[in-house]
C-alpha cells in the first residue's frame, strides 16, 4: 500500500483505490471504495475520478471486504479480566479483521440485567476498537430456572439471548423462553448440549478417547438437544440459532428443520471444520473445547453443510483462558481456545482447498452473520458505516501465540503456516489496525 496513513490520521474523505472489492451479492471486482465522514459513500470502477478533497490510499493487490462479523465471542469482562478484557478482546478482533463481535453473557455477574449490558457497551465504546453487541442470558444467572426480562434486555442493547455453555435443560423452561423470545423478536442462540449425557467428559467419545484413557462426550449430547430445540422452535415460531455445530447428525437435523420451514440457522467454528479429535493426541488441553473436536466423518459433514448452505455462518467461539488454567490437565482445564486472530486465515484455507468459493467464504464471515441478528455491518452498501478489512491473500505467516493481541495464548494452531493476512481494519471510517503494527 502507498500513501500510508496512520491511525491518528482520519481524513473526512478517504478513497481506497484499486483493490479487489468483494461485497457478497453486490460487487466482485476491481473498484475504488469512497468513504465520507465514516460512511460508505460509493463503490465505483477504478477509473472513476475521485474528489479533489479526498485522501487516496493505494490498495492494489489487496482484497477489500466488509468488516468481519463474529456471532460468538467471550470477552470475559466483567468478572474475568485476568483472561481477557473488552479492550484486549476488541483489539484482537480488529487484528483478525472483525469489526463487529457479539459477546456471550457468561461473565461475572452474568449479563442478565440491563446494568451489565450497559457496562459492556460503555467499556466497548471506551476501548473504541471493534463494535460490541451484547447477548443477554436466557435465565437468571444462566442457572436454567427463572427467565430474565427479555424486553428489558433488548431495550438495553442485547441483540440475542443465550445461556451458552450452561444450556437450558428443562424442556418447559426452554419452551417458555422461545415463546417470549418470539414475542420480543430476539433470536435464541443455542449451545446444544445434554449435560447429563456429556457428564464429566473432556473430549469426543470414540476410539481416540479410549486409547488415551480420557472420558468422552458422546455425539448424542449435541444432537439430542438440537432435536428438542428445533421442535420447540417449530412449535413457538422462535428464531433459533444453533451455535458451534460439531456433529454429522446435528448438521442433518438442521438441514431437515430448514426443509420443513423451521426458523433455524447454524454456525460452525474454524477449529471444528479444520481439526478432528486426533489433535488431542499432540495438543492436549489446547485441543479441549466444548463441543469437542469430533471425527473425520463429522468434519466432512460440517464442510458439506457449509458448502450447501445448511450452515449459515462461521463464528470463532473465542474463549481465552489464563495460561496457568490450561496447565491443569485434561480433567480440570477449562474448555475453549482463542479464535479471533486465526479465523480468517483458517477460512481461506477452505477456499484454497476448493471446499468453498471465495464469495461464499466471505459471506459466511460478513453479510450472513450480520443478517442473522439484524446487525448493521457485513456490507459495503453506500450509506452504511465504513467497516472494512483489507486482506493480502498471498501473505504467508506462521501462528505465534506470543504475538496475539488477545490476552489468551490457548490455541492448537501454534506454529501452523498460514496464507492470507489482515493488512488493515477500518471501523466507522477510522483505521483501527494496520500490519505491520510498527508501521
Amino acid at each position: 500500500m502507498v500513501n500510508r496513513l496512520n491511525t491518528e490520521e482520519q481524513p473526512s474523505f478517504l478513497v481506497l483505490a484499486g483493490g479487489w472489492v468483494l461485497d457478497p451479492g453486490r460487487w466482485d471486482g476491481e473498484a475504488d471504495v469512497w468513504i465520507r465522514d465514516g460512511v460508505i459513500d460509493a463503490v465505483v470502477p477504478p477509473d472513476t475520478p475521485s474528489p479533489r478533497t479526498a485522501s487516496c490510499l493505494d490498495v492494489k493487490g489487496l482484497l477489500v471486504l466488509p468488516g468481519l462479523v463474529d456471532l460468538h465471542a467471550h470477552l470475559r469482562e466483567p468478572g474475568f479480566e485476568y483472561k481477557e478484557t473488552i479492550a484486549t478482546g476488541t483489539t484482537a478482533a480488529v487484528a483478525g479483521g472483525f469489526t463487529s463481535i457479539c459477546c456471550m453473557p457468561n461473565t461475572k455477574p452474568v449479563n442478565d440485567e440491563p446494568t451489565v449490558t450497559q457496562l459492556i457497551k460503555r467499556k466497548s465504546e471506551e476501548a473504541d476498537h471493534a463494535k460490541v453487541y451484547p447477548i443477554g442470558a436466557i435465565t437468571r444467572g444462566s442457572a436454567g430456572g427463572e427467565l430474565t426480562d427479555f424486553r428489558v434486555l433488548k431495550e438495553a442493547g442485547c441483540v440475542a439471548l443465550s445461556d451458552d455453555g450452561r444450556p437450558v435443560m428443562n424442556d418447559e423452561v426452554m419452551r417458555q423462553a422461545m415463546k417470549q423470545a418470539s414475542d420480543v423478536d430476539l433470536p435464541v442462540i443455542d449451545h446444544c448440549e445434554d449435560l447429563i449425557l456429556s457428564g464429566c467428559g473432556c473430549m469426543n467419545e470414540g476410539p481416540v478417547s479410549r486409547v488415551l484413557g480420557i472420558r468422552g462426550i458422546p455425539k448424542g449430547a449435541e444432537f439430542r438437544m438440537i432435536a428438542r430445540d428445533t421442535r420447540l422452535a417449530e412449535e413457538t415460531g422462535a428464531r433459533l440459532h444453533v451455535a458451534h455445530l460439531s456433529t454429522a447428525v446435528g448438521v442433518d437435523l438442521v438441514r431437515q428443520a430448514k426443509a420443513k420451514g423451521v426458523p433455524v440457522t447454524a454456525e460452525v467454528c474454524p477449529h471444528h471444520f479444520t481439526l478432528t479429535d486426533e489433535a488431542v493426541r499432540e495438543q492436549g488441553v489446547n485441543a479441549k473445547m466444548n463441543p469437542p473436536l469430533r471425527s473425520e466423518r463429522d468434519r466432512d459433514a460440517l464442510l458439506e453443510g457449509l458448502a450447501d448452505g445448511t450452515i449459515d455462518a462461521i463464528a470463532t467461539d473465542h474463549a481465552p483462558h489464563a495460561e496457568y488454567e490450561k496447565q491443569w490437565g485434561m480433567d480440570r482445564a477449562p474448555f475453549g481456545i482463542v479464535g479471533l486472530e486465526t479465523a480468517l486465515a483458517l477460512t481461506l484455507r477452505l477456499v484454497e482447498q476448493g471446499v468453498l468459493p471465495l464469495e461464499r467464504a466471505v459471506q459466511c464471515l460478513t453479510s450472513k452473520p450480520a443478517d442473522l441478528l439484524g446487525l448493521p455491518g457485513g456490507t459495503l452498501r453506500p450509506g452504511t458505516s465504513a467497516d472494512i478489512v483489507l486482506v493480502d491473500r498471498t501473505c504467508e505467516w506462521v501462528v505465534d501465540p506470543e504475538q496475539f493481541l488477545s490476552k489468551g495464548r490457548n490455541t492448537p494452531f501454534a506454529g501452523w503456516p498460514m496464507r492470507g493476512r489482515v493488512m488493515m481494519t477500518v471501523v466507522g471510517g477510522r483505521i483501527r489496525y494496520r500490519w505491520p503494527r510498527a508501521a
